[in-house]
């Protein structure tokens, strides 16, 4: 298993050479709900907000984890 910095092309990569059998997404699928949708077709990713990231100073629930939106 590997994780961070990951996006489709690189993802397929590992898998493909055999590096990993598995790739976990973090900050992408806090800023992309429908992130297995988005790479499914291509769509283009939100970005995750720093700022609303736990961590970085905001303990807000109500903003950043629940306000990225989703592909129409």
């Amino acid at each position: 298993m590997t994780n961070g910095g990951h996006d489709k092309a690189k993802t397929n990569e590992v898998i493909a050479a055999g590096k990993a059998n598995l790739v976990s997404f973090g900050k992408p699928f806090i800023a992309n709900p429908d992130l297995v949708k988005r790479l499914e077709i291509d769509a283009p990713l939100n970005q995750p907000n720093s700022k609303t990231i736990y961590g970085q100073g905001i303990h807000n629930a109500e903003e950043g984890y629940t306000d990225y939106p989703f592909l129409p």
